[in-house]
């Protein structure tokens, strides 16, 4: 049985694009660095906060990066990517990785991973991925990993964003 109903088409938003990132900004998510290297063996790394684990066998996870980002090709054409989750005192990093016109590795502490993808020393956790595959939906293009080798560090407390803000995690 289908889940989808061949020749129906989803109704035009009744909202705009601003309404719609805000509600989304809703929604609190962890803070990530995704880290690669070029072809040439240059080094490239987003602030990204669509992160997701898709699957337990095999280990998969995923996260979406717009069309547009200058970023695209390296993270493409790679083999190996990394995934690095900010911890609580790392916002200045996430702010950094998210600025354009500046050198995102300036005075950055890491480690090559597999396939020499950096893994940023003080994150909270690291995801070594494979490259396994990607899906173009409309101006994002969804990355799925397979995950070669991960590390956390135990008791880190996480960076968190929602609403357009920051936040640690504090224990209810």
């Amino acid at each position: 049985m289908s889940l989808f109903h061949s020749g129906r088409k989803a109704q035009a938003p009744n909202f705009s694009q601003s309404e719609f990132r805000t509600a989304l900004g809703m929604f609190a998510t962890g803070v990530t660095i995704m880290t690669a290297r070029t072809a040439e063996g240059g080094l490239v790394g987003l602030t990204v906060n669509s992160f997701n684990s898709v699957s337990l066998e095999p280990p998969l996870v995923l996260w979406s990066l717009a069309r547009a980002a200058a970023s695209m090709l390296a993270f493409s054409t790679g083999s190996h990517y990394a995934i690095n989750i900010l911890g609580s005192d790392q916002q200045a990093l996430a702010k950094r990785f998210a600025a354009k016109g500046v050198d995102r590795f300036a005075d950055v502490a890491f480690i090559d991973g597999v396939g020499g993808a950096p893994l940023l020393v003080g994150a909270v956790a690291h995801f070594e991925c494979f490259n396994r595959s990607r899906y173009e939906e409309g101006d994002h293009v969804i990355f799925v990993g397979e995950v070669e080798r991960c590390a956390h560090r135990a008791g880190a407390s996480p960076l968190l964003f929602h609403g357009g803000k920051f936040y640690t995690e504090h224990p209810l």
